[in-house]
């Protein structure tokens, strides 16, 4: 039991730096979906910048055709106003002028608040554009340092499958199959020691009797508050320990009487 013990407490390293290559891995992936949605969010507001410019300028190119459609109704009234002989007649041209003027006056004042917003929207997409090429720039490093991260940690977590494998044939299949189960669930370390009477997993104090279980070491042994494996530590020592022979004591010489 010592023996498989040690063989799965050698697997247990190994998956927890698998654990941990897994959890950086998974944070440098991370910082890559972060990096790709800022480039993202930054096109998304330079097309809707495009976009707002392309809608300003047609709005702008409208007003101005309405302006020269006035302008040539204007002209028009002015003929017919040379023309006409009668006052009411004029009158009614002279109304139809006034109401063109201001017509036309709006239409300018709309398209005074449309030239600042051009501006405005056109200062924006500069300063969009300036910081997506900032980002795709900065991005092309970062994103290469995090690649070869990941490249590396892939390297490094395939050798440890590599000895991970070898160390599984050498584990009894019925240990092996508790062991795989309880690190499933808990991504932690699940064979632990047994420390000044406390699980050294969840650091509940345990039973005497519990302890003595422990200690026979004739057969796997759990905490009953978090399920974990139990070992003595000590019998890693005492495994290594060289036997050590009491010296044997010396016969005392009798002394013959005369």
């Amino acid at each position: 039991m010592h023996e498989s013990f040690q063989k799965v407490l050698s697997i247990q390293e190994l998956d927890i730096n698998m654990i941990r290559l897994l959890r950086v891995k998974n944070e440098r992936k991370k910082e890559l979906s972060k990096i790709h949605y800022l480039k993202e969010d930054i096109e998304r507001q330079v097309k809707e910048k495009q976009t707002a410019t392309l809608e300003i300028k047609k709005e702008i190119r409208m007003g101005e055709t309405q302006i020269k459609e006035i302008q040539e109704k204007v002209v028009k009234f002015e003929a017919q106003q040379a023309a006409v002989k009668k006052m009411d007649e004029f009158n009614a041209l002279t109304q139809e002028m006034t109401a063109a003027g201001r017509e036309r006056s709006a239409i300018e004042h709309n398209l005074s608040d449309f030239m600042d917003r051009l501006a405005s929207e056109e200062d924006l997409l500069v300063t969009l554009k300036e910081n997506l090429q900032a980002t795709e720039a900065n991005s092309v490093i970062i994103e290469k340092e995090i690649n070869e991260g990941i490249a590396k940690i892939n390297t490094e977590g395939k050798e440890i499958l590599e000895k991970r494998e070898g160390l599984k044939e050498t584990v009894p299949s019925e240990f092996f199959t508790i062991y795989e189960r309880l690190l499933k669930n808990k991504k932690d370390r699940v064979v632990v020691p047994i420390e000044n009477r406390t699980c050294s997993g969840c650091h509940i104090l345990l039973t005497p009797q519990h302890e003595n279980m422990v200690r026979r070491a004739d057969r796997l042994v759990f905490c009953e508050h978090c399920s974990r494996i139990l070992y003595w530590p000590e019998a890693e020592v005492a495994a290594g320990a060289e036997e050590v022979v009491a010296p044997k004591r010396r016969r005392r010489r009798s002394t013959a009487t005369s």
